[in-house]
């Protein structure tokens, strides 16, 4: 396999802060930001050892594509991207939520449903369903935006109670939520896919929302194949996927669910392998584009003089 990023430790002119996520380092400046896209991967909030070849270059330009296709419905943070694992943009303040929405009984959704739960961030799910059935309608199960740990299932009521987010802004969330949701689904139908669940941050900026981060991507989302659904529903059958809860189960096949005491199993380069070529199918499939694999010879170097450029203007 070609080469892979894991970490950065840039220090450009003019940088006022550095926060390092899950699977982007945020590099900060007055107004701007620069996200560097690693080639990290994380599952049940724990980032695993290894980093997956060009992971990092199709969450970037998958969410850079559907930022731009979606900017009628709210304005973005995005001003460039100037490398295929660089965007460039508004610095906002994050609300301290995410904001998933869910159209599929799938994925947490499903386990707590299985585990007894009519009752999901206050929103309440009707008896009989069963694994990947599609809701009656979609719905948003909020999580608290945690700077470490684990991410928590919130209701809506919880986050205005605790003053999380006004009640005027939390209306304006719910909105773009759904008007999202809604053309990531057209979007995802129009390329034989169905978009099961997805999340969506938001910031301020001047005072206007803003929606940030990635969106519609692998790591956010979960798409299944529409071919075959139905019939894999009468029968029972787990449905054919496109997102990263193929090494959630692998790990969960593993003994790992992040709980504490639990060590992350060790993964094959076969598996390695196989990660990236699933995140490259991702890719090609929602977008309709051939994915086109950038040099990774010198790739911390070529990410350094593509920010430094456009630093520099």
């Amino acid at each position: 396999m070609n080469g892979a990023i894991k970490e950065t430790h840039f220090e450009f002119p003019g940088q006022q802060g550095f926060y390092k996520g899950k699977v982007r380092d945020v590099y900060m400046f007055e107004d701007t930001i620069a996200v560097v896209a690693t080639d990290r991967i994380s599952a049940f909030d724990v980032v695993l050892p290894k980093p997956i070849p060009y992971k990092g270059q199709v969450l970037n330009q998958i969410a850079a594509k559907f930022l731009k296709a979606t900017a009628d419905i709210v304005p973005n943070w995005v001003t460039s991207t100037p490398d295929p694992n660089v965007t460039v943009g508004k610095k906002c303040e994050p609300f301290k939520v995410e904001m998933v929405i869910r159209g599929y009984l799938a994925g947490h959704a499903a386990r707590e449903y299985a585990a007894g739960k009519r009752v999901l961030c206050g929103v309440a799910l009707p008896d009989g369903l069963q694994e990947n059935d599609k809701l009656p309608r979609p719905i948003i199960t909020p999580t608290t935006k945690a700077d470490e740990g684990h991410d928590e299932d919130i209701s809506k009521e919880s986050i205005l109670e605790k003053g999380i987010v006004s009640a005027e802004d939390y209306d304006i969330l719910e909105k773009y939520t759904h008007a999202l949701y809604e053309r990531g689904t057209q979007i995802a139908a129009e390329m034989g896919l169905i978009l099961v669940d997805t999340k969506y941050e938001f910031g301020k900026y001047e005072g206007e929302i803003y929606l940030i981060d990635e969106i519609h991507t692998p790591d956010s989302s979960r798409y299944f194949y529409a071919e075959g659904y139905e019939l894999n529903q009468k029968q029972g059958k787990a449905q054919k996927q496109l997102s990263k809860e193929f090494v959630r189960q692998w790990l969960i096949s593993n003994g790992f669910q992040g709980k504490e005491g639990q060590n992350v199993p060790e993964m094959p380069a076969s598996f390695v392998e196989e990660i990236s070529d699933r995140y490259i199918e991702l890719y090609e499939k929602i977008t309709g584009e051939k994915f086109i694999k950038a040099d990774t010879e010198n790739l911390e170097k070529r990410i350094e003089d593509a920010v430094l450029k456009e630093l520099e203007g």
